[in-house]
């Protein structure tokens, strides 16, 4: 069915369809047969099922939009009159739709709430921080902070939070909740920048966090009550001070938000309903000793995860982003405080001596404290995804800090460009090369200047020599006119006939030894026709042989049938892409290698100059 033929059907306009769908998860359809599903006719249209429109017909909500359409129209005469006392009135009864029974009727189990919660957590995240807008009322943002700082304070008590990576687009999280994977991205705290209308359809988005505002909110309610807690949350820590200052609806709410203070159970006796450890050893059909002992490694990674930062206390200081690593800290047992004056909420000074890790993004500080060490806040997000605290040392105030890597990697993925920070963490055995390159590169200057050195002495040694063998030349000649005036007297003609009776002797034992044997000749020949030759290797062209195997593949591709060709020449196309992007990744981290490298050369030729 066609689009225009549904909203016939239906008799609700364009944008009243639209959120009528987004609410009730009716897409459309891509038929087999455009040509048949469209009767003939040319064109692309949107085309739906006609059991989901049908589904649609008995939706109670539509008869709500059709008030709507109503009520605009009343709005609109009353202000074209004047009438503000009946606008005002039809403003403040106006209608509302109730989304409870679409949630129901969508997620009819809690698992499969959570299954779909990764986009409803991001878009909410998203459009708590935006400002009262034309399609974003205040309200709609005033909910979604509390529902999303809600949802936080669930993973700080019941210990969700599994990784966690920074980036440009924000803070990535992964929690694990009833076996569950979710993770979302919440914004970076900047400043809201206004987009066109042509680029971002804030209607269409409103309706979308309409419709998850109610969903989060049921997914809250459930795991408030599996943790033994409030909901709304409560907390019993009131100061009479503070809390004269603002009503109690502010008040509580800041302290909410502060995420520092731990929240009021329904029953304080009993503990919240935590997920049992399982007993591996119960388990007979695993006969594989091997993935035994991985889950029971896994199980204990995961206990002491859960605990990373238990008797920990940590102070964030101003220039540092509150909301993120309080909430990583505390998802993981540790303690957290401020400047009480930046935000509500601290629980203790800056200068209070347990304070075993102070949280800084700037080079230097005047005053610091013996007793506590002075970290970026890379080390939180580090030590949380490798389940284990790193050594300060490379994240200590100053310092150049090591490369932030994505926790998020999927291992049936081959063709994934792998850094070698990335590599030497998952591979014991593989090293870096950054602290041998300082050494490498002394030893590559050193070996220049040995050979500049080495070409020198040459080329003295060549001099010399020439001099030395002229001076050679010059007392041979001398010594050889001297010796012919001397032995020219005493020559006789009888030795130079006992010389030449010599010569003659020794021509003749030659000639007779050269002289062929042809018995022993054919002897000879006959064993070396008996002879074994050994074996030579056969060397393959590799040129020819990969020219082979690819006329081989060529003639498999031709194989593939028709109704699979589309999907192999995608699947090729991916391949070819992705190969193509890790052989540019590998490409830029070389040229910055080399870069870098140069540039140390010259630092160092400068430093030697200088001392010179």
């Amino acid at each position: 069915m066609t689009r225009k033929a549904a909203l016939k059907k239906l008799q609700l306009s364009l944008t009243e369809f639209r959120k009528l769908c987004i609410l009730k998860g009716i897409y459309p359809r891509e038929p087999r047969n455009r040509k048949r599903a469209q009767k003939g006719k040319s064109g692309i249209k949107t085309l739906y099922h006609v059991k989901d429109i049908q589904f649609l017909l008995h939706e109670p909500i539509v008869w709500k939009l059709r008030d709507y359409k109503i009520f605009n129209r009343k709005v609109g005469r009353a202000k074209a009159m004047k009438d503000f006392a009946a606008m005002k009135r039809y403003l403040n009864n106006h209608p509302t739709l109730k989304l409870d029974h679409i949630v129901k009727e969508r997620y009819p189990t809690f698992i499969d709430a959570l299954r779909d919660l990764d986009d409803c957590l991001t878009l909410c995240y998203l459009f708590s921080t935006f400002p009262s807008m034309a399609h974003v009322p205040r309200d709609q943002s005033a909910l979604c902070r509390r529902l999303t700082v809600e949802f936080m304070h669930a993973c700080i008590v019941g210990n969700y939070l599994r990784k966690v990576f920074v980036s440009i687009k924000g803070y990535y999280y992964q929690a694990e909740i009833k076996g569950q994977t979710i993770t979302w991205i919440t914004p970076h705290h900047f400043s809201f920048e206004p987009q066109s209308k042509t680029e971002v359809d804030f209607r269409v988005m409103s309706t979308f966090v309409e419709f998850y505002i109610t969903m989060l909110g049921f997914i809250n309610f459930r795991l408030y009550h599996q943790l033994n807690l409030h909901y709304p949350p409560k907390f019993n820590s009131y100061g009479n001070n503070e809390k004269s200052l603002v009503d109690e609806e502010a008040y509580v709410s800041e302290r909410i938000g502060a995420l520092n203070i731990p929240l009021i159970r329904l029953d304080p006796t009993t503990q919240a309903a935590e997920e049992e450890d399982v007993d591996l050893d119960n388990f007979s059909t695993e006969t594989d000793e091997t993935k035994l002992e991985e889950a029971r490694a896994e199980a204990n990674k995961l206990k002491m995860l859960k605990t990373l930062f238990q008797g920990k206390k940590f102070f964030l200081n101003r220039e540092v982003p509150r909301e993120p690593l309080v909430f990583v800290i505390r998802c993981f047992g540790g303690e957290v405080s401020w400047d009480k004056l930046s935000f509500v909420g601290a629980t203790f000074d800056e200068h209070d001596e347990s304070i075993t890790h102070h949280i800084v993004d700037r080079p230097s500080m005047d005053k610091q404290y013996i007793s506590r060490y002075y970290v970026q806040p890379q080390w939180i997000f580090d030590s949380v995804n490798a389940r284990e605290l790193f050594p300060v040392d490379k994240y200590l105030m100053g310092a150049v800090l090591p490369p932030h890597l994505s926790p998020f990697h999927n291992a049936q993925l081959d063709q994934v460009y792998i850094p070698p920070e990335e590599r030497a963490l998952m591979d014991p055995s593989f090293k870096l090369n950054i602290g041998g390159d300082e050494e490498s590169e002394d030893e590559e200057e050193e070996q220049e200047q040995g050979e500049e050195t080495g070409e020198d002495e040459e080329i003295i040694e060549a001099t010399d020599e020439d001099e030395a063998t002229e001076d050679d030349e010059d007392d041979d000649d001398d010594e050889d006119e001297e010796d012919r005036g001397d032995d020219g007297e005493g020559e006789t003609s009888q030795g130079s006939k006992k010389r030449g009776q010599k010569q003659m002797a020794r021509n003749a034992l030659h000639e007779e030894k050269d002289q062929p044997n042809d018995k022993e000749q054919q002897r000879i020949a006959k064993t070396k026709a008996m002879k074994v030759k050994p074996g030579a290797p056969l060397h393959e062209d590799p040129w020819a042989r990969a020219k082979q195997e690819k006329q081989e593949f060529r003639l498999r591709e031709k194989m593939v049938r028709k109704k699979h060709r589309k999907l192999y020449k995608s699947m090729m196309a991916g391949r070819e892409n992705r190969a193509k992007e890790i052989w540019l990744l590998r490409k830029k981290r070389r040229i910055h290698e080399e870069g870098e490298k140069d540039k140390r050369k010259e630092e160092r030729k400068s430093k030697k100059l200088k001392c010179v």
